[in-house]
């Protein structure tokens, strides 16, 4: 699942992939929100936990769940 995070006020954006469904990004941001919470832990494929301020989110983008293709098609 690729995940893209925009942050107010950069021009950059946070992407990664990660195993999580669409449903638990979706209930983790909506978590967050509901509860005020000051922060959004996200983790990746790789182990690396990403740490977001709940206040600095402009937006989530998530990504198709289909695997990539790799290799030529005839």
């Amino acid at each position: 699942m690729d995940i893209k995070i925009g942050i107010i006020n950069s021009p950059r954006e946070i992407a990664f992939e990660t195993a999580q469904s669409a449903e638990e990004i979706e209930q983790s941001v909506a978590a967050a929100l509901e509860a005020q919470s000051t922060h959004l832990s996200l983790k990746d494929e790789k182990g690396r936990r990403f740490i977001v301020p709940v206040g600095s989110l402009a937006y989530v983008e998530v990504g198709a769940e289909e695997s990539r293709r790799i290799g030529f098609v005839a």
